[in-house]
């Protein structure tokens, strides 16, 4: 189903560490993920890079994968590190052969492209034991930052998602705003 895309024109915002590591830090993250030297993964609606460069350094291959070509735009005026590579589409069209990712990375998006094509192409380009890692805004959230809570999913409605995709999902935990999920493609 998906909700919306992030407004191009407040690309700022995505570069507000304070702000943003409010609600998932570099070390949580990396605790998510687990990045590795050999790891190949995707960051799907990786916007400006801010997460993508958190994990970047740690990675084999890294894709930023988003549907807005100013978003890559705002990326490239950044410095995008020499080991991602910048890729322009949706998550229910991934330009992956099929078992190429170890982990495909979701840092506040999931409710932008989040239904069940989508997470049926997830499962497609990851290999067998691969991972999806989300951490997005929570319906059932305070409500005090990030979209209207009607443009999200709840903890629930996420795993849902996500088990009828074929993911086992590991981890799932609601905060004050968001949750996370850790789910692995048996």
């Amino acid at each position: 189903m998906g909700f919306h895309t992030f407004e191009t024109d407040r690309a700022d915002e995505l570069e507000d560490a304070a702000e943003r590591y409010r609600f998932c830090s570099r070390e949580e993250l990396h605790a998510l993920v687990g990045p590795h030297d050999g790891m190949t993964l995707a960051d799907v609606g990786s916007g400006t890079g801010f997460y993508t460069d958190a994990l970047a350094p740690h990675a084999g291959a890294v894709y930023a994968v988003d549907v807005q070509s100013a978003m890559h735009d705002r990326y490239r005026e950044k410095g995008v590190p020499d080991s991602v590579e910048l890729v322009e589409a949706g998550a229910g069209d991934l330009p992956f052969d099929a078992g190429a990712l170890d982990a495909v990375v979701s840092t506040m998006t999931f409710h932008e492209f989040a239904d069940p094509d989508a997470l049926t192409e997830v499962a497609r380009v990851l290999r067998p034991g691969g991972r999806l890692v989300t951490v997005d805004w929570d319906r059932d959230g305070a409500g005090a930052a990030g979209p209207p809570r009607a443009e999200t999913y709840s903890l629930g409605d996420a795993v849902s998602l996500q088990t009828d995709a074929g993911f086992a999902v590991e981890r799932a935990e609601t905060r004050p705003e968001t949750y996370v999920t850790v789910a692995r493609l048996d």
